[in-house]
């Protein structure tokens, strides 16, 4: 299991951070140049190796880590190979956050202390390291007010396992009810963190106050990470095996009449949490096609329910096959649940992921009371 730990730095440390993260942007740019005139010149795609061999010998020119500038050159080389693209775009020193990466050989850790590049970093809090972790690799971070973080990321092979009280839940994602949790019914509601400080952002939007709005951008986005912590802490120590619907925010957030209030959500964040926490605490996470989990009922499976965007606003519906009362949210939940638990008589493919072939138990069509 990898954890990433990010630690604030004391603000004196500033200048020198800045300095350097121009220099590795320096140095992402060369290395985009270069690749940009092999690929237009040979059509090649230089590797690593190869532009760590062209970057050889600047550190002390740079005043760098040599450690640091063939990390840059390895992940300029992983990101263009992730987004498929024969060059990317190059980092400005004014629009691009700053960002020094390191492996775990070129920095020494001690109790609120960073060495890095010859010189101790001290952060502003500590957080005790779990017996048996080994680092990885990590990275000096700022974000968009100028405050610099370092990232540690451990790999750890123990890990603490908690009781679960509950096996299994199902989690269907919502903007009103934000999770929802199936055995017991609790709602979590969405907080709107955004929508609740939406008229002061504008008005320091119009007033062309970038500091204020940056401060107040940040606030919203610690809020809703706050939030989803604490929501994953609970639905992970509580369950064993979570599922949950893989509903798309990319998607959805194209249609203008939910766009804030899907990004307020934070559902990739909430998944991601998810993922690794269930993990740590000794448990999982799997993602299930919740197609059909709002009209298919989850007694009978009639198809009858509400369909998509268009029908948002029927939120209790009775089934026209079973004349079941149902919750719209608690019944995709339930959908979400029995669809994702692997059945005795189920097939398990060639990655470990349960076989549903849902559509082939639904009924036909049947009719529904709307409420």
């Amino acid at each position: 299991m990898i954890l990433t730990y990010s630690l604030r730095v004391r603000d004196r440390h500033t200048a020198e951070l800045s300095r350097q993260a121009r220099v590795v942007n320096l140095v992402w740019n060369y290395c985009n140049a270069t690749q940009r005139k092999a690929a237009k010149e040979r059509r090649r795609w230089l590797s690593d190796i190869d532009l760590n061999v062209l970057t050889a010998g600047t550190s002390k020119e740079l005043n760098v880590s040599a450690k640091a500038i063939q990390q840059v050159a390895k992940q300029y080389v992983r990101s263009r190979k992730q987004h498929r693209r024969a060059w990317l775009r190059f980092r400005s020193h004014r629009k691009s956050l700053g960002w020094i990466p390191f492996p775990n050989q070129a920095i020494q850790l001690n109790h609120g202390k960073v060495r890095f590049n010859g010189r101790w970093y001290e952060t502003q809090h500590w957080r005790a390291v779990p017996e048996g972790a080994r680092l990885a690799s990590g990275s000096f971070t700022a974000d968009s007010r100028g405050r610099w973080y370092v990232n540690l990321v451990f790999e750890i092979t123990s890990t603490q396992v908690y009781p679960h009280p509950n096996s299994r839940v199902g989690i269907d994602l919502g903007l009103k009810d934000l999770y929802q949790p199936l055995s017991d019914g609790t709602k979590f509601e969405a907080p709107r963190y955004y929508r609740a400080t939406e008229e002061r952002l504008a008005a320091a939007q119009r007033a062309r106050k970038p500091s204020l709005v940056r401060t107040l951008s940040a606030r919203i986005k610690n809020q809703r990470k706050d939030h989803a912590h604490k929501v994953s802490n609970s639905i992970c120590k509580q369950y064993k095996d979570i599922y949950v619907g893989d509903v798309s925010p990319s998607e959805i957030i194209q249609k203008p009449r939910l766009a804030k209030s899907v990004s307020d959500a934070g559902w990739a964040m909430l998944r991601e949490m998810l993922s690794y926490k269930s993990i740590r605490e000794g448990g999982s996470t799997h993602v299930v096609d919740e197609k059909y989990s709002t009209q298919a009922c989850a007694v009978c499976q009639a198809l009858g329910g509400p369909a998509g965007v268009r029908e948002l606003g029927i939120r209790v519906w009775t089934c026209g096959g079973c004349g079941t009362v149902l919750d719209r949210d608690t019944n995709a939940a339930r959908n979400i649940l029995r669809w994702g638990t692997p059945a005795p008589a189920e097939g398990i493919d060639c990655k470990g992921q349960s076989v549903h072939w849902m559509w082939m138990v639904i009924p036909a069509k049947c009719g529904r009371t709307s409420s």
